[in-house]
């Protein structure tokens, strides 16, 4: 593949949080990942609760600055930091380019900020309408394009409704046409039904803006249909990385292994008959993480190699990766 199809690339990027008065590095959230993502595409990232993901998709965008590792976009290294070495670039153009859905939309949006005043803050700060008509008339396209009123605009956020608000947070991102995109688990807040209406709209800016998203989720089902490729995590590794297909149909880490089987299954035949992986013991703290690899300590097929060795994330087969040494 060329480079030129790579809109984002990290290369060993780690975030880690100090805890003061504490010995160590702290929380170590994001442990040595490298990815990329091609221009155009939905890259899936799933895990459980505190796995990394969040983290990961903040750190990428700077929110949180990186503890070392590499962030190259669209061909420009916009951090790097080896040892005592570091070169970071100026971010407010990238602003522009890389923009964020967040979480919890009450809790994203000032209560104090009319909508209006919320989506058009972007358009202040990038200087992008000449006059207060265009900024009006802006306001109102991004308010349509997201299936809200126009008269919306002079509400407040807590006149909404969580599907609502989401919308308005997601107009908000838009409102500086960026190229990427971070969803971090845009629909986990929303009711069901709402989901697949933002998920679809999700998926219809895409192909009319030709926007690259990085979808952050927990809902395995929901990100197998929205994504291209999906990568797993794991205690702020990545264990695996693939196709949604080829992931879906032939996963090789345990611990997908683990995810997929918990899927809920809408037939209730195939139910029956399928097998349920539960794995035993709990999640170990990112402030003092097992040796070797971090899943070692609930995996059922852990060796004594396994506890020495981090496992290398290699290709396995064609565009699937996997960090296991029993693969």
């Amino acid at each position: 593949m060329a480079d030129n199809d790579k809109l984002l690339e990290i290369e060993h990027l780690k975030k880690y949080f100090p805890i003061k008065g504490v010995r160590g590095p702290g929380v170590q959230a994001v442990e040595d990942v490298s990815l990329y993502i091609k221009r155009g595409e939905t890259l899936g990232l799933v895990g459980e609760s505190g796995c990394g993901k969040t983290t990961l998709g903040r750190t990428i965008l700077r929110l949180h600055e990186p503890t070392s590792g590499k962030i190259v976009y669209d061909g420009v290294t916009i951090f790097e930091k080896d040892g005592k070495k570091k070169t970071a670039v100026k971010m407010l153009p990238y602003r522009r380019k890389m923009q964020i859905i967040f979480q919890d939309p009450s809790a994203s949006l000032d209560p104090r900020m009319t909508v209006g005043e919320i989506i058009g803050e972007a358009l202040d700060i990038h200087k992008l309408c000449p006059d207060k008509a265009a900024r009006k008339d802006r306001i109102r396209e991004l308010l349509e394009m997201v299936g809200l009123n126009t008269e919306h605009a002079n509400r407040y956020p807590h006149e909404f409704s969580g599907g609502q608000q989401q919308r308005v947070g997601i107009a908000r991102a838009l409102a500086v046409n960026p190229e990427f995109i971070v969803c971090d688990e845009p629909i986990s807040a929303l009711d069901v039904s709402i989901q697949s209406q933002v998920v679809n709209m999700l998926e219809d800016m895409q192909e009319e803006l030709g926007l690259t998203y990085l979808f952050i989720a927990h809902d395995l089902s929901v990100v197998r249909h929205i994504s291209n490729r999906i990568g797993v995590m794991y205690l702020g590794t990545m264990v695996e990385l693939s196709t949604s297909y080829e992931l879906n149909k032939n996963p090789l880490h345990p611990y997908t292994k683990t995810l997929i089987s918990a899927v809920p299954v809408p037939d209730p035949e195939k139910s029956k008959t399928r097998q349920r992986i539960v794995l035993e013991g709990d999640i170990p703290s990112p402030i003092n993480p097992p040796s070797g690899c971090r899943f070692h300590t609930r995996c059922p097929y852990a060796t004594a190699r396994c506890k020495e060795e981090v496992p290398e994330f290699r290709e396995l087969a064609p565009n699937h990766w996997a960090a296991c040494h029993i693969l």
